[in-house]
């Protein structure tokens, strides 16, 4: 027997109608390269993204075909990820930080028509023109006035494409399972690949996103996404943020910029952000270095990498900020967990709370986990027995794009993270490792993660990094790769560790480097590192 209810389709256009209907003056406010601030209504973007529609119709984009943007997060990139959606046809975001091999790669391999480019963009695009099969034209992210100059070919700007369509347009009736929008992993092992999204995930994401225990939106909230749109849908924000009827600023190409970041903050009375550590700390110097606050700023949403204790208490501490971890993957929407204490938890020990917060988490609604040892038998949830994290639920991904069958998924359909972790019996996971990263010494593991954090948490440690390298009695010992602030030693560092981590897991050298290699989404490129450092000898082993 079925229920007796409507069967509404699960789509992106029900949340763009949404906010259109129930949140008209919800502010979106940006940063571009031509505009120091640009301010308008969602009545007005989803306006535009009707004559975006209109003009991608009489262009001839047909249901399936797919169109690339490498753009930061403004207010056009918000149109185009609802014009292009609700058309029928998928947004292909690409990250413009990639290798340029990587770029063509993707363009080519999706296979899109059309590409749009933020004008500060256009320098990356131009060079690889010959190689891209596909595109038929370049449409330059602002007006007439302020096109670069480029040898691109066949392009124009946003404004024209757009300029005299019809405000209005007839949206489809789309399959919920529709594809919706397209997104590569980074690649760090072999040729990046595509993660599909369709109209039913993106909505269930946004739905769970939006709850108490995650992003916690509602009406009243200014959120800010520092996570880029280029970068698995802004973690979401880009839909649920519009679904909730909050407010948007958007920071464009200020991404970085501390000064920037502060001012919005600021000016815009941004209550909620969301971003990698490397952006925290940033903004953390430049608030300290000018005597700055951030009064509305209540919640700080940290993913990407592990994010410091030091950082958390500094925010809490000295700005009255919520910091949250969050973790998950381009092949999970991209969330996976949050990080909030239960009200039993809330009356623990600092020392103990501390304990329970530098953990990745909870699932959020629609995501299930459990940890495999190498046989894949499934461990018990008691915060202790460690192996291979496996998730699956309506967000995960099944499979990658043009891909026959992905080893990362078993016939059961769980979806293989290659991350190494555990999980306690209140369900929050804690990741001790990539598996490719764990360090294996003398038959035991040691967590370059758990390293890596109580490194950073010396104040004159920027960043720190910790590899496995050789040794001959042990197989292998970590080795701390660390960007100092001020003049630091071995010594000092290695004195620091002593009584925060198992002696043992105390690393046999450290290094000091003017910088770490980072990925093009931010996270610290180890495979590189261990290029780098490839054939080290050890301090004791060199004689």
């Amino acid at each position: 027997m079925y229920g007796l209810m409507m069967d509404n389709p699960l789509t992106i256009t029900s949340i763009m109608q949404h906010a259109d209907a129930n949140h008209p003056n919800a502010e979106i406010v940006s940063v571009t390269a031509a505009e120091r601030w640009h301010r308008y209504r969602y009545q007005d973007a989803f306006k535009r993204t009707r004559q975006l529609a209109n003009a991608l119709m009489h262009y001839g984009i047909q249901p399936g075909d797919r169109l690339c943007t490498l753009a930061w997060n403004d207010y056009r990139h918000i149109e185009l990820y609802y014009a292009i959606s609700c058309l029928g046809a998928i947004i292909h975001t690409v990250n413009p930080r990639l290798f340029p091999e990587q770029i063509s790669y993707i363009i080519n391999h999706a296979e899109d028509r059309l590409v749009f480019v933020d004008p500060l963009i256009v320098p990356v695009i131009a060079p690889l023109q010959q190689q891209l099969d596909s595109v038929e034209m370049y449409i330059i992210l602002t007006d007439d006035a302020h096109l670069p100059e480029t040898t691109l070919a066949n392009t124009c700007s946003y404004e024209a494409f757009i300029h005299d369509q019809a405000v209005e347009f007839d949206w489809p009736a789309l399959d919920e399972r529709a594809a919706s929008s397209l997104c590569y992993t980074s690649g760090t092992t072999g040729d990046p690949k595509g993660v599909l999204y369709h109209h039913r995930s993106t909505v269930l994401h946004s739905l769970a996103s939006a709850s108490a225990d995650v992003f916690g939106l509602s009406a009243s909230d200014v959120v800010m996404p520092v996570v880029p749109m280029f970068h698995v849908n802004a973690w979401g924000l880009s839909y649920s943020a519009p679904m909730c009827g909050a407010k948007l600023v958007m920071p464009g190409p200020k991404m970085g910029d501390g000064q920037t970041l502060c001012r919005l903050i600021q000016e815009e009375g941004v209550s909620l952000c969301a971003g990698v550590p490397t952006i925290w700390a940033g903004l953390l110097r430049y608030l300290a270095n000018n005597n700055e606050q951030v009064p509305s700023l209540k919640k700080v949403m940290v993913g990407g990498s592990a994010c410091p204790l030091s950082m958390m208490h500094e925010f809490e501490q000295r700005y009255g900020v919520v910091v949250a971890h969050a973790w998950g993957m381009t092949e999970m929407s991209p969330l996976g967990t949050t990080n909030t204490l239960k009200p039993s938890m809330r009356r623990l020990a600092q020392a103990e709370q501390d304990a329970i917060r530098i953990k990745q988490g909870r699932a959020m609604y629609g995501v299930s986990m459990k940890i495999v040892d190498e046989d894949d038998n499934t461990l018990p949830r008691d915060g202790r027995s460690t192996g291979l994290l496996k998730v699956r639920g309506p967000t995960v991904c099944c499979g990658y794009y043009k891909q026959e069958a992905s080893e990362a998924h078993d016939a059961a359909g769980w979806f293989c993270t290659g991350d190494v972790g555990h999980i306690d019996a209140e369900g929050y996971l804690q990741l001790t490792d990539r598996a490719k990263d764990v360090i294996k010494s003398g038959g035991e593991w040691i967590s370059s993660i758990a390293l890596e954090n109580a490194a950073v948490a010396h104040p004159d440690v920027l960043e720190a990094a910790v590899i496995g390298v050789h040794h001959p009695q042990w197989g292998e010992r970590p080795l701390l790769i660390v960007v100092a602030e001020a003049a630091l030693t071995q010594a000092d560092l290695l004195d620091f560790l002593t009584d925060k981590v198992a002696k043992w897991w105390l690393p046999d050298a450290v290094i000091f480097v003017d910088r770490i290699p980072h990925t093009a989404t931010g996270k610290i490129q180890k495979s590189q590192l261990r290029e780098q450092f490839e054939g080290y000898v050890l301090p004791d082993c060199s004689s």
